[in-house]
């Protein structure tokens, strides 16, 4: 993975600085509000930024922490916000995959529970089976880590019905700009269009569907 993507002391200082006047992400998004979510992620995204995982422990559960202090990129330049407890962290200047576009908080009282994140994922096959997993569990922001928002609300459109049909996983194929991962189940198959690279990492972009 190329050095511009990693988390360095310098750019801590100057996240830290843009966080403080930053706005919402998008003028179409629910207007965030502020108090204790608000305050809450602020104080693990500042602690994670200093690598202070002591500090990081005291406003978050331990796989939150972990989550956070597994993010491969570096530092996300804004903070757009809560809506109700959910808070994020977006890019402005660096593309990453997935719809996440950063990090996202879940809090819980006085802790941050859950942290979602953009995910580098270098092998296709992990990619496809993240999103399987997290359309199984009904969690669109799990599967928001490894596809695109299109392929979320497509895919998610049908609820998963774990009485219904069994989905085999039967691998990725190379295709022209990326690689296809297939899933079959009796009546048809899903697909799963993947691009990206190995340094940047993959995404789902696209899903089609063939019927027996």
């Amino acid at each position: 993975m190329s050095r511009r993507w990693l988390f360095g002391a310098g750019a801590a200082t100057a996240v830290a600085a843009l966080l403080v006047t930053s706005s919402p992400a998008s003028a179409n998004a629910e207007a965030p509000t502020a108090g204790a979510p608000a305050k809450v992620s602020n104080k693990l995204f500042h602690a994670w930024l200093r690598r202070d995982r002591a500090a990081a422990a005291k406003v978050a559960t331990p796989s939150a922490v972990q989550s956070i202090f597994s993010y491969a990129y570096r530092a996300p330049d804004e903070f757009a916000g809560c809506v109700g407890n959910t808070c994020r962290f977006i890019h402005t200047s660096v593309r990453v995959p997935g719809g996440l576009n950063g990090l996202l908080m879940i809090v819980s009282g006085s802790k941050v529970t859950t942290v979602y994140q953009s995910r580098h994922v270098t092998k296709p096959a992990v990619v496809a089976k993240h999103l399987l997993t997290a359309w199984q569990k009904g969690d669109r922001d799990l599967g928001l880590e490894v596809a695109t928002q299109k392929v979320v609300a497509t895919l998610f459109r049908t609820k998963y019905d774990p009485k219904g049909v069994t989905y085999y996983f039967q691998g990725c194929t190379k295709e022209t700009k990326g690689y296809s991962c297939a899933y079959s189940y009796d009546g048809g198959a899903m697909l799963m269009h993947l691009k990206g690279s190995v340094n940047r990492g993959y995404d789902v972009q696209s899903i089609s569907y063939l019927a027996d």
